[in-house]
Formats: C-alpha cells, sequence, structure tokens
C-alpha cells in the first residue's frame, strides 16, 4: 500500500524544505523551486501557486522537470497584486536523478511561489 506524507517545497539549491521561493531569475534556467524524488518507486504531486507582487503583470515561466526542451516550459501571466494557481497537482517520477521544478518570471523577486508536495511511497 502507498504511503503518502506532505511536505513543503525543496529547492535543490538549498537542500532543505521553504514556505516560499522569490524567483529571482528572468531566463532559463530559472529559479530552483523544488527537486523531486531520486528513489524510483516515490513520485511527487506537487501544487504551487504564484503571487506577483510587482504594480505591473508579470509573466512566469515554469520549467518542471526540464530546462532545454520547450515541452518542459509552461507559461503564466500573472497580474499585479494575483495570485494563480500555476502547478496543480502535477507529478514528478523518481528517475535516479532528481528531476526539477525551477522558474523565471518578466521581472527578478516580483513573483513569490509557495506550496507543497505529496510524497507518494511506493516501495
Amino acid at each position: 500500500m502507498a504511503a503518502i506524507t506532505k511536505r513543503a517545497l525543496q529547492p535543490a539549491a538549498s537542500g532543505s524544505e521553504v514556505v516560499a521561493v522569490s524567483v529571482d531569475a528572468t531566463s532559463s534556467a530559472g529559479t530552483a523551486v523544488h527537486e523531486g524524488p531520486s528513489n524510483t518507486s516515490h513520485y511527487d504531486e506537487v501544487w504551487i501557486w504564484a503571487t506577483n507582487i510587482n504594480t505591473s503583470t508579470e509573466t512566469l515561466t515554469i520549467e518542471f522537470g526540464g530546462t532545454t526542451a520547450a515541452l518542459h516550459h509552461f507559461v503564466t501571466t500573472i497580474n499585479p497584486n494575483e495570485t494563480v494557481l500555476v502547478v496543480p497537482g502535477w507529478v514528478l517520477k523518481g528517475a535516479g536523478t532528481e528531476l526539477v521544478v525551477k522558474a523565471f518570471s518578466t521581472t527578478a523577486d516580483k513573483v513569490n511561489l509557495t506550496g507543497y508536495v505529496n510524497r507518494i511511497d511506493q516501495s
């Protein structure tokens, strides 16, 4: 039977769980948001909300599982003072090496990301 554990986002660079990530990158490869599992029997169901703290519209690109192919890029426009769901439970499967979620936006440090992960252990 699978075990499910709710966890905070864990950026690859920090190695520890965080409450929020400020997107400081303005191009690919973006700011590290979450590092998925390396164990092939683990899955991360990822939920992320983005808040635009700027006075103008921001374009946010989520790089989900990779940074080099356009098929990994998901683009959202966020109005000023708006919070939107940008990753609605997408799954990262452990693949021996960690798959990473990164992000970049129009202006550095004007979009904050928060969320959680449901870690599913199939072992």
